[in-house]
């Protein structure tokens, strides 16, 4: 076998990857112009290019973010924070021969935190098991990504919003244009993500301008809800600049600000305006340009049917943000009812009487076999109406449309001395990506023999939906496509099922409720 080449050649100059057990990376290559100064709240910029071999050895600067401890297992560690952050990873198992699927990842955090070079998305293990190429993207974050300028009628701000989706875009163009040269098949691209990389891949189906760079998406733990109207984003915009002092709103005079201004501003706007109904108020708004409809309207029109869609969530989404809920850690019968009593009013049309909730939900969670404590109880319904209930709308509409939708739930619980946290948001990361050393894989799987044999099956069946848009393989029960009266889903847990309609029960008290 002659060696791999390690030197690809790119629209913008040559670089030079590394090489480790077959795998070829290529790490930090710049997508984008650096979007500071001037160019801060401004679209991406083509890149000029450069001469030479540049060395892609490693990822580039993080994104600017604020620190938040909890998340700091998904975070990029110690990994520098810059402006000049709009840079792409590539894995691929050999940049010549036949063209190879192409999935490109991008990270979730909540549009606030994370990075592309995250150490849990390394790509290389997903590369290998799958024959397919792996790229892992940078975009902006925050007030610099999702703050949407444009509607405050301010000379020099006529595109400066969904930035961040703009930077998810341009990676996607960059792929189109040059993944080629690493041995990726640019009309066989699938775009996937997990939080708000799941909410971000939902974004984009409302995007006409992303149409035809994927033929393929999957979102994990993340739906087409996730957007804010026109009205939302102007108020967080103009608080946001509140919050700045109201310096003169120009490219200049808003570039010279600090890192920390904005994300001292960026803290309060969040703090201000978001509530139970509003989990976050700094994310893809439809502004009528780049987003021109909700994600779901453009879904159920059809507009989208031509993509294949795989979408699922984890069963106990909301026990990663119990240290969050301080309600939710200390739940007893009366707290929960008085919670319920709080929620159900900011989050549904139809309220019902909060003891008449509760019971209800117990019941509905008795039916699947959960514990019914307080702490469950209001567990399950947070991770109903934040995660579960907006994945089957989605996998519904679609379906409906005529599109092709592949549904999964992960339930796998991880060993006794994490048990709590039961199948919680970004427990299926390490299983996607393949069991590494991050601590991640280490806690929370115990390199057990069950969770290395899912593992397999798991990245199997995101690789052969990459390849042809059928995630099944001879590890998994039949795989039947979605549809809306039976709603067929594959349980990945140590021994995976497929099953009908699962957490019909609960769901169905959100949708009476709504």
């Amino acid at each position: 076998m002659s060696p791999l080449r390690l030197q690809a050649e790119t629209a913008y100059g040559r670089v030079e990857g590394t090489e480790s057990k077959g795998i070829l990376a290529f790490k930090g290559i710049p997508y984008a112009e650096a979007p500071q100064g001037r160019f801060r709240f401004q679209p991406p910029r083509p890149l000029k290019g450069w001469t030479g071999v540049r060395p892609a050895h490693r990822c580039g600067p993080v994104p600017i973010q604020p620190a938040l401890p909890i998340f700091r297992f998904l975070n990029a560690g110690a990994a520098r924070q810059s402006e000049d952050c709009l840079y792409l990873n590539v894995w691929t198992p050999g940049t010549e021969g036949t063209k190879r699927p192409v999935l490109v990842w991008i990270h979730g955090g909540g549009f606030l935190i994370g990075a592309g070079s995250t150490p849990v998305y390394d790509g290389h293990h997903l590369a290998q098991s799958g024959d397919i190429v792996v790229v892992t993207i940078n975009y902006r974050l925050g007030a610099l990504g999702f703050v949407h300028l444009d509607g405050l009628a301010k000379s020099g701000f006529e595109e400066s919003s969904n930035l961040g989706s703009r930077d998810q875009i341009a990676a996607l163009e960059w792929v189109r244009e040059n993944i080629g040269e690493f041995g990726g098949d640019p009309e066989n691209v699938t775009v996937c993500g997990q939080s708000g990389g799941a909410m971000s891949v939902g974004a984009l189906l409302g995007a006409p301008s992303a149409r035809g760079l994927f033929q393929r998406a999957i979102l994990q733990s993340g739906a087409g809800r996730h957007v804010i109207d026109r009205d939302r984003a102007d108020e967080a915009a103009e608080l946001f600049l509140d919050e700045l002092g109201n310096p003169r709103c120009t490219p200049k005079s808003l570039g010279a600000l600090s890192a920390n201004q904005i994300l001292s501003a960026q803290g309060a706007v969040n703090r201000k305006l978001m509530n139970a109904r509003d989990l976050m108020v700094m994310m893809p708004c439809v502004d009528g340009n780049l987003i021109t409809e909700a994600p779901l309207e453009a879904i159920g029109k059809g507009r989208v049917s031509d993509i294949d869609i795989m979408i699922g969530t984890t069963l106990d989404e909301w026990k990663l943000f119990s240290p969050l809920d301080a309600a939710l850690l200390r739940s007893s019968e009366s707290r929960l009812v008085s919670r319920f009593a709080e929620l159900l009013p900011q989050i549904v049309s139809n309220p019902p009487d909060p003891e008449f909730a509760v019971q209800a939900y117990r019941e509905a969670l008795a039916k699947r076999g959960g514990k019914t404590t307080p702490f469950e109880i209001l567990s399950a319904f947070q991770s109903m109406r934040v995660f579960h209930h907006p994945a089957f709308e989605l996998a519904d509409q679609h379906g409906n449309a005529g599109g092709r939708v592949h549904s999964y739930l992960f339930s796998w619980k991880p060993p006794a001395f994490a048990r709590s946290l039961g199948a919680c948001h970004a427990m299926e990361l390490p299983f996607v990506f393949g069991l590494t050393n991050h601590p991640l894989s280490r806690a929370f799987t115990g390199f057990t023999g069950s969770a290395r044999r899912l593992a397999g099956r798991m990245q199997s069946a995101w690789t052969s939906f990459a390849r042809n848009g059928r995630p099944g393989h001879p590890g998994l029960p039949e795989w039947d496509p979605y549809d809306s009266v039976a709603r067929p889903t594959m349980v990945f847990d140590r021994e995976c099922t497929l099953a009908d309609n699962p957490l019909a029960a609960e769901r169905n008290l959100l949708e009476a409720w709504s």
